[in-house]
């Protein structure tokens, strides 16, 4: 009888299971026969709910509770969540089988070369020159550094923030230099396809290698410079670079005298490793008067003769500027010191030599470079259409539409333009001095502003900015007249 019993409850309890349809007073017979400790109408109400249960998982299907996710001690507390509502496109794509071969929806998706697109290049106007010398750009080249996508753009200025170093370390910033110095070998290979073979280097090519804290030497990236230099010889391109304007051994400070030595010694082992001869030169300015231009050629003197290291001070020319420093005040010091002098065209023209003819200026610079057995270099820009005034002046074009009036023929000109490359080009087409490939030339832009980055133009659109309060237009004003009177005798406040 009890065999019986547990049959009949098993039967009972297989077929709720199996969803087999019979009616109540079956049920309950079958589970009265046995040993159940629930009343007639208890059981009838159990099996009831059962029941309801069973429909209720059936009608929700997408509900985001999921079976198994409850603990023991959870069970019959947990509340059913209602189903999600999901778009047809989500459902949709939650039908789609699993592939291995099918790409995740998280992953980002490759991005190809974009096709250069067919640029209008305008023509130029044709002069003649008998100029034989080389042109050169600085730093970036603008068709290698705006490819796309971004992560195949070409250039060899990264860098980076201290704080940026303090979280990735060292060797992070290592890398960046030689990721620079990849792209360096690219952009003189590009250089050589398009006739260029002057070139002044990047000084961001290595980020904070001349700080004080954290500074390192550049033996990791021994094997990668030795190419740059090899492969600049092999096709005869002349590498330079120009410390930035923060370069003042003339400071009154000691402190910035020696990261400004350091700024060189950094530049000098970069062309050490190179193997770059004696034409890779360090071009910087003169810097600030700090209230007493005599005073302060007399320490760029002592520095220069007593503080520069022997290979540092090898590869060391100064260039006269547009504001503090001419080519007459430099000349002594580059004569009795001989230290080559850059004529800088566009600086002469703003902080002209009294007395002194720009001709008269480049012979005596010619014998300096020619007593140190060095090829004498120049720097050419010029000014924006429609600039007035000093600050606005002082900002290069675009693009040069002609060669300066004084160019020896076999000088190597820098062109210091904020096309680069192109400027270069343009140049090239205007006097036929080489071939240039059309796939290589960019057009000009349609209309130039005479403003540039970090730079204020002395004309200021006060309709469409805010004037300052009367507090700080006077701290403001107060700390541009200090700064302007110490670098250089508040020049940079006189009109021309």
């Amino acid at each position: 009888m009890a065999s019986e019993t547990r049959g009949s409850v098993s039967v009972s309890v297989q077929s709720l299971r199996s969803g087999t349809r019979c009616s109540v007073d079956e049920e309950i017979a079958l589970i009265m026969g046995g040993e159940s400790d629930l009343t007639p109408l208890e059981d009838e109400v159990e099996i009831t709910k059962k029941r309801s249960r069973k429909r209720r998982k059936k009608a929700c299907p997408k509900s985001v509770a999921v079976e198994g996710d409850q603990s023991p001690g959870e069970e019959g507390q947990a509340k059913r969540l209602k189903p999600r509502n999901t778009s047809p496109r989500k459902r949709a794509a939650s039908q789609v089988p699993e592939d291995n071969d099918l790409e995740s929806p998280s992953k980002k998706r490759k991005h190809c070369s974009k096709p250069e697109p067919i640029y209008v290049i305008p023509d130029v106007e044709k002069k003649a020159t008998s100029f034989k010398g080389r042109l050169g750009y600085a730093c970036l080249n603008t068709v290698l550094r705006s490819k796309k996508p971004a992560r195949e753009a070409i250039f060899c200025s990264r860098t980076c923030r201290i704080d940026s170093i303090e979280k990735n370390g060292i060797d992070w910033v290592k890398d960046l230099g030689r990721q620079n110095v990849e792209g360096l070998l690219k952009i003189i290979e590009w250089n050589e396809q398009n006739n260029i073979r002057f070139m002044r280097i990047s000084s961001q090519m290595f980020p904070f290698a001349s700080h004080e804290d954290y500074g390192y030497s550049l033996e990791y990236c021994d094997p990668l410079l030795a190419q740059v230099g090899a492969l600049a010889k092999r096709y005869g391109h002349r590498l330079t670079t120009h410390p930035g304007q923060f370069t003042q051994l003339g400071s009154p400070r000691e402190s910035v005298v020696r990261s400004s030595i350091r700024e060189l010694e950094y530049h000098a082992e970069m062309l050490d490793r190179m193997g770059i001869d004696q034409d890779g030169v360090m071009i910087i300015h003169g810097g600030g008067v700090y209230g007493d231009k005599v005073a302060a050629l007399t320490r760029i003197k002592n520095v220069i003769q007593l503080d520069l290291p022997p290979h540092v001070r090898a590869r060391l020319v100064l260039e006269n500027d547009e504001l503090c420093y001419n080519a007459v005040d430099l000349l002594p010091i580059c004569t009795e010191l001989a230290i080559p002098l850059v004529f800088d065209y566009h600086h002469d023209m703003l902080n002209p030599s009294p007395g002194l003819a720009p001709s008269v200026i480049i012979e005596r610079a010619n014998e300096i470079f020619k007593r140190r057995g060095i090829r004498p270099k120049q720097h050419y820009s010029e000014p924006r259409a429609g600039a007035v005034g000093t600050m606005e002046l002082r900002a290069h074009s675009d693009r040069c539409q002609s060669l300066p009036e004084w160019l020896p023929d076999d000088m190597d000109l820098m062109i210091e333009a904020k096309d680069k490359e192109q400027a270069v080009l343009q140049l090239y087409r205007i006097y036929d001095l080489y071939p240039v490939a059309h796939a290589s030339l960019r057009p000009p832009a349609t209309q130039e502003t005479k403003e540039t980055k970090g730079r204020k133009s002395a004309r200021k659109n006060r309709s469409q900015k805010q004037r300052p309060t009367t507090r700080k237009r006077l701290r403001r004003g107060s700390a541009l007249n200090s700064d302007a009177s110490d670098r250089c005798g508040n020049l940079a406040s006189q009109p021309l």
